[in-house]
């Protein structure tokens, strides 16, 4: 009986002993980031001794997964609200606003329109084109060097999971070795590394995770990809830029690179790097895409008007702003020898839309098809297929299907059939548009051509002052003036008809009511002069009008309403997906708004999201302490209640002892 108490004493000891320093352990690593509280229980033996006690730990893997997914929603929407509320602050700037510089430019071509002749007002409008396109610059360049900020983070956060990944399979291999035998239970603090390591992976991507073999933890990308696998293997990620090297992309490398990297969907990545890819595609993107498209809108804009002007000094308007070439990408996997560039075709820039483009060659000889993308690569609306003729010039005479989108792409070399190529105008225009002159001469403010009526006539009919509508339609020559001279048009008395005459001879012809656009009516080759004009009134027989070259009309101001104008043409192509009766433009000041806009409303719309997914992430953290985490009052009532077990058991045991010793003394 002695005996029997002796042991029950001994194991009572030993237990409590066990659970003192269960609880000891619980308390010491109460801020011991990724620690799970541990429980020892113990069996009841057949004589009702304590039997050997077990110790696990305290782990809902439930509760745990759903952590993780939290904080990957969490991590996501704190890294893009954190980026995108820079960006929109950026915006939001009053020195940054391209409406204030939109707006100064058009006021100052109205003051020059009070004195065409000024040459101080002239300067005053090519000075705030200079501040315009500066503005745009500056602006472009933000987006840019934001862009080269996520390129930068991007690196730092990939060898971040890299390092989680290996570390992972390291933990794996170290429990693998351990899992079912005795030293299972002393292994607890590397079970805590690896469940540490795989939450800090969920702070960096989307994961799931599944109970392998041997103890082990497979982990896997939210969107199916395996980072951590079996027996010690694992897969990397890696950041590759095709065809754009310093658009830097999202890849998995199979077995350390020895298999062809797999594509990672960026919309399901979650966790700090999918916020960083969605800002970089929702925001940075599309505000840097259309910033190129309207300053591409407005140059083109400007450009084409103050061709059909006549400047200071009597000459044809030439170009105000420099409309920039730039390079397309080609593919890695290209294999033929063609190299192309673009811009924008003279005359189109209200046809761009703000989007980059894939140009294809197909299996055609000599075609190409030119297919819009979204902001995520993704295409967009329908794919035009042009034909490249000799010259290697591909513009809007060369699309066989479709439309050119604005696009003047010129092709070098030969491609082979699927070779691909990105063109990225838009983006890369923003930075490179520029004043083709400084001079305010330049400024074609009066029309080249001036209508006239005899002071003979006896009719009520005038002249209208004439529409310009090409320079180099042949209406015009160098020198410059009318290539055909002054053009005399007279009232026949028969109803409707007209005779004109210039260099080309004389013409009787008869025209459709309304008498518009005489000239068109007229036919070849008056029709093909670029030029126009309308009769108004009812003409008597013999009643005269005159349309001569505006020699000297420099305080003309007709073709600088027209530049004027341009403030309000809706001339900013709003998407690419559209239909023939769709309102698809808008002004350069509704352009620019609805871009500042569309960047503050992404940004609420995250942040509100980020403060539900706060609230979300708060709850599961809550959940799982609870189950997991070290409650001090908790583990300091087991400490008092351990220590009074222990003591008690040492009493039995001490006097299990003076039993024993006293049979001892007896059976001597």
């Amino acid at each position: 009986m002695s005996f029997s108490l002796l042991n029950i004493a001994s194991a009572g000891v030993r237990s409590s002993s066990e659970l003192l320093q269960t609880t000891s352990k619980n308390i010491t690593n109460v801020n011991t980031e990724g620690y799970v509280r541990e429980r020892t229980e113990f069996t009841t033996m057949v004589d009702n001794q304590v039997g050997r006690g077990e110790t696990y730990r305290l782990l809902n893997e439930f509760a745990q997964s759903q952590l993780n997914r939290d904080t990957s929603n969490k991590s996501f929407f704190d890294q893009f609200v954190t980026e995108a509320n820079r960006v929109d602050t950026i915006f939001s700037e009053e020195s940054n606003n391209l409406s204030t510089g939109i707006n100064s430019l058009f006021n100052n071509v109205q003051e020059a329109l009070n004195q065409p002749s000024s040459t101080v007002a002239r300067s005053l409008v090519m000075t705030d084109a200079q501040s315009l396109v500066d503005q745009m610059d500056r602006l472009s360049g933000i987006v840019l060097e934001q862009q080269g900020i996520v390129n930068e983070q991007l690196e730092i956060f990939s060898e971040e999971a890299n390092s989680l990944i290996q570390n992972i399979n390291t933990l794996n291999q170290e429990i693998a070795v351990v899992n079912g035998t005795n030293n299972a239970s002393d292994a607890s603090s590397i079970y805590n590394q690896r469940d540490l390591a795989i939450r800090e992976l969920s702070q960096l991507v989307d994961i799931e995770t599944l109970d392998g073999p041997n103890g082990e933890k497979l982990v896997f990308m939210g969107s199916g990809e395996s980072l951590v696998m079996e027996n010690g293997t694992f897969n990397l990620f890696s950041l590759s830029g095709d065809p754009d090297p310093n658009f830097k992309e999202l890849t998995l490398d199979v077995n350390g690179g020895k298999a062809v990297p797999l594509e990672i969907d960026a919309t399901k990545l979650k966790g700090k790097i999918g916020g960083l890819l969605a800002f970089r595609d929702d925001i940075l993107v599309p505000a840097q895409n259309q910033i190129g498209q309207m300053g591409l809108a407005i140059a083109d804009a400007f450009n084409e008007q103050n061709k059909l002007g006549m400047d200071a000094n009597g000459e044809l308007g030439g170009d105000i702003f420099n409309i920039p070439t730039v390079g397309a990408y080609a593919y890695q996997a290209n294999t033929g020898g063609a190299s192309l560039t673009a811009t924008l075709e003279a005359g189109k820039g209200s046809e761009l839309p703000a989007s980059d483009f894939i140009v294809t060659y197909t299996a055609n000889a000599n075609e190409v098809s030119i297919q819009p993308i979204d902001n995520k690569g993704e295409p967009i609306g329908s794919a035009s297929l042009a034909t490249i003729p000799p010259s290697g010039v591909i513009d809007s005479d060369d699309i066989t299907s479709g439309e050119s989108f604005g696009l003047q792409i010129d092709v070098a070399g030969t491609g082979n059939t699927g070779d691909q190529f990105q063109i990225k105008l838009n983006s890369e225009a923003a930075t490179s548009i520029s004043l083709a002159t400084s001079r305010g001469e330049d400024l074609a403010l009066a029309s080249p051509i001036r209508t006239a009526n005899s002071i003979d006539n006896v009719g009520t009919a005038t002249i209208s002052a004439g529409e310009v509508t090409s320079v180099t339609s042949g209406g015009f020559n160098t020198t410059p003036g009318l290539a055909n001279g002054d053009i005399t048009l007279v009232k026949t008395g028969t109803a409707n008809e007209y005779q004109i005459t210039d260099a080309n001879g004389t013409t009787t012809f008869t025209i459709t009511p309304p008498a518009e656009g005489i000239l068109a009516q007229a036919g070849a080759p008056y029709s093909n002069y670029g030029f126009d004009f309308d009769i108004e009134g009812t003409p008597a027989t013999g009643d005269t009008f005159t349309l001569e070259f505006n020699e000297g009309g420099f305080d003309d101001n007709r073709n600088g309403l027209k530049l004027a104008d341009l403030q309000n043409g809706e001339l900013v192509r709003k998407n690419v997906v559209t239909t023939a009766t769709a309102d698809n433009h808008e002004t350069f000041n509704q352009a620019y708004s609805g871009l500042v806009s569309d960047i503050g409303v992404v940004t609420g719309q995250a942040i509100t999201s980020a403060s539900a997914f706060d609230a979300l992430a708060e709850q599961s953290e809550a959940w799982y302490e609870s189950l997991s985490g070290v409650n001090l009052d908790e583990e300091a009532a087991n400490l008092l209640r351990f220590q009074q077990s222990y003591s008690a058991s040492a009493q039995v045991l001490a006097a299990a002892q003076e039993v024993f010793d006293t049979l001892l003394s007896a059976a001597r």
